[in-house]
Protein backbone atom coordinates (compact mmCIF):
# COMPACT_ATOMS: atom_id res chain seq x y z
CA UNK A 1 0.00 0.00 0.00
CA UNK A 2 1.27 3.42 -0.44
CA UNK A 3 2.41 5.34 2.80
CA UNK A 4 2.86 9.10 2.93
CA UNK A 5 6.02 9.92 3.64
CA UNK A 6 5.45 11.96 6.65
CA UNK A 7 3.56 8.54 7.78
CA UNK A 8 6.96 6.80 6.69
CA UNK A 9 9.28 8.54 9.02
CA UNK A 10 6.78 8.79 11.90
CA UNK A 11 6.55 4.78 11.69
CA UNK A 12 10.52 4.50 11.16
CA UNK A 13 10.85 6.91 14.12
CA UNK A 14 8.99 4.53 16.58
CA UNK A 15 10.09 0.75 14.90
CA UNK A 16 13.31 1.23 13.52
CA UNK A 17 16.01 -0.36 15.92
CA UNK A 18 19.57 1.95 15.01
CA UNK A 19 18.46 4.97 12.56
CA UNK A 20 16.51 7.81 11.93
CA UNK A 21 14.23 8.27 9.41
CA UNK A 22 15.99 9.32 6.41
CA UNK A 23 15.52 13.11 5.22
CA UNK A 24 13.63 12.10 1.99
CA UNK A 25 12.42 9.79 -0.02
CA UNK A 26 10.92 8.93 -3.76
CA UNK A 27 8.55 7.10 -2.64
CA UNK A 28 7.22 4.89 0.36
CA UNK A 29 5.62 1.65 0.68
CA UNK A 30 3.56 -0.17 3.34
CA UNK A 31 2.41 -3.84 4.20
CA UNK A 32 -1.04 -3.83 6.59
CA UNK A 33 -3.17 -6.66 8.39
CA UNK A 34 -6.20 -7.31 7.24
CA UNK A 35 -7.74 -4.65 9.29
CA UNK A 36 -5.53 -2.25 7.35
CA UNK A 37 -3.48 -1.21 10.32
CA UNK A 38 0.54 -0.39 8.92
CA UNK A 39 2.62 -2.88 10.40
CA UNK A 40 6.09 -2.00 8.24
CA UNK A 41 7.45 0.14 5.78
CA UNK A 42 9.83 0.61 3.00
CA UNK A 43 11.08 3.58 2.34
CA UNK A 44 13.16 4.51 -1.25
CA UNK A 45 15.20 7.34 -2.52
CA UNK A 46 18.19 8.32 -4.54
CA UNK A 47 21.64 6.23 -3.55
CA UNK A 48 23.67 8.11 -0.69
CA UNK A 49 26.34 7.05 -2.56
CA UNK A 50 27.26 9.98 -4.79
CA UNK A 51 28.71 7.58 -7.63
CA UNK A 52 25.39 5.40 -7.57
CA UNK A 53 23.40 8.46 -8.15
CA UNK A 54 22.82 7.52 -11.65
CA UNK A 55 19.27 8.66 -12.69
CA UNK A 56 18.42 4.82 -12.99
CA UNK A 57 19.02 3.66 -9.61
CA UNK A 58 17.40 4.08 -6.24
CA UNK A 59 18.09 2.77 -2.95
CA UNK A 60 15.47 1.19 -0.11
CA UNK A 61 17.04 3.58 2.40
CA UNK A 62 14.86 2.57 5.18
CA UNK A 63 12.50 -0.24 6.58
CA UNK A 64 11.11 -0.78 9.91
CA UNK A 65 8.63 -3.05 11.13
CA UNK A 66 6.38 -3.62 14.54
CA UNK A 67 7.85 -7.61 14.54
CA UNK A 68 5.15 -8.69 11.62
CA UNK A 69 6.25 -12.04 10.04
CA UNK A 70 7.68 -11.62 6.38
CA UNK A 71 7.19 -7.95 6.52
CA UNK A 72 10.67 -7.13 5.09
CA UNK A 73 10.95 -9.47 2.59
CA UNK A 74 7.01 -8.53 1.43
CA UNK A 75 8.51 -5.06 1.05
CA UNK A 76 11.62 -5.53 -0.61
CA UNK A 77 9.61 -7.30 -3.38
CA UNK A 78 7.18 -4.65 -3.64
CA UNK A 79 9.69 -1.84 -3.50
CA UNK A 80 11.48 -3.44 -6.75
CA UNK A 81 8.26 -4.03 -8.48
CA UNK A 82 7.46 -0.27 -8.12
CA UNK A 83 10.69 1.30 -8.80
CA UNK A 84 10.77 -0.79 -11.85
CA UNK A 85 7.09 0.40 -12.82
CA UNK A 86 8.52 3.82 -12.66
CA UNK A 87 11.55 3.24 -15.47
CA UNK A 88 14.38 2.33 -12.99
CA UNK A 89 16.77 -0.51 -13.40
CA UNK A 90 18.73 -0.77 -9.87
CA UNK A 91 17.62 -0.90 -6.45
CA UNK A 92 20.32 -1.07 -3.53
CA UNK A 93 20.13 -1.04 0.03
CA UNK A 94 22.94 -1.81 2.58
CA UNK A 95 22.85 -4.34 5.84
CA UNK A 96 25.72 -3.38 9.16
CA UNK A 97 28.02 -6.28 9.91
CA UNK A 98 25.86 -8.63 12.07
CA UNK A 99 22.52 -8.62 10.78
CA UNK A 100 21.46 -11.42 8.79
CA UNK A 101 19.76 -10.09 5.79
CA UNK A 102 17.41 -12.94 5.70
CA UNK A 103 14.73 -10.95 4.29
CA UNK A 104 16.43 -9.52 1.38
CA UNK A 105 17.52 -13.60 0.73
CA UNK A 106 13.97 -14.04 1.20
CA UNK A 107 13.29 -11.43 -1.81
CA UNK A 108 15.52 -12.69 -3.88
CA UNK A 109 18.56 -9.63 -3.28
CA UNK A 110 21.85 -10.68 -3.43
CA UNK A 111 25.39 -9.14 -2.18
CA UNK A 112 27.28 -7.01 -4.72
CA UNK A 113 29.86 -5.44 -2.30
CA UNK A 114 31.15 -5.67 1.31
CA UNK A 115 32.27 -2.21 2.44
CA UNK A 116 35.10 -1.72 5.52
CA UNK A 117 34.11 0.36 8.26
CA UNK A 118 34.40 4.27 8.26
CA UNK A 119 36.57 6.02 10.60
CA UNK A 120 33.86 8.40 10.66
CA UNK A 121 32.80 11.75 9.00
CA UNK A 122 34.26 14.21 11.13
CA UNK A 123 37.28 15.79 9.42
CA UNK A 124 38.95 19.68 10.46
CA UNK A 125 37.55 21.33 7.28
CA UNK A 126 33.94 20.13 8.31
CA UNK A 127 33.19 19.06 11.64
CA UNK A 128 30.21 16.58 12.50
CA UNK A 129 28.57 14.43 14.58
CA UNK A 130 28.66 10.60 14.80
CA UNK A 131 25.34 9.53 13.97
CA UNK A 132 26.31 5.48 15.66
CA UNK A 133 26.61 3.91 12.41
CA UNK A 134 30.83 5.15 12.38
CA UNK A 135 33.38 2.01 12.73
CA UNK A 136 30.48 -0.57 11.67
CA UNK A 137 30.75 -2.70 8.07
CA UNK A 138 28.23 -3.03 5.54
CA UNK A 139 27.19 -5.12 2.67
CA UNK A 140 25.65 -3.38 -0.06
CA UNK A 141 22.63 -5.71 -1.84
CA UNK A 142 21.18 -5.35 -5.23
CA UNK A 143 17.49 -6.38 -6.58
CA UNK A 144 17.37 -9.44 -8.73
CA UNK A 145 17.51 -8.22 -12.27
CA UNK A 146 16.93 -11.44 -13.36
CA UNK A 147 13.11 -11.10 -12.11
CA UNK A 148 10.46 -8.70 -14.29
CA UNK A 149 7.92 -6.89 -11.98
CA UNK A 150 4.87 -10.06 -12.77
CA UNK A 151 2.51 -8.03 -11.10
CA UNK A 152 3.53 -4.72 -13.37
CA UNK A 153 2.82 -5.77 -17.00
CA UNK A 154 3.94 -3.63 -19.93
CA UNK A 155 1.09 -2.20 -21.51
CA UNK A 156 0.28 -3.72 -25.31
CA UNK A 157 0.17 -1.72 -28.18
CA UNK A 158 -2.33 -1.16 -30.32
Amino acid sequence: MPVKQKDAKAFVAEWHRHHKPPAGAVFCIGAADDDAVLRAVAMVGRPVARMLDNGQTLEVTRTATDGAFNANSLLYGAAWRAAQALGYTRLVTYTQDGESGASLRGAGWRVIAQIPPRKGWDCPSRSRKSHGVDQVGRLRWEAPHDRIAKDCPLPSKG
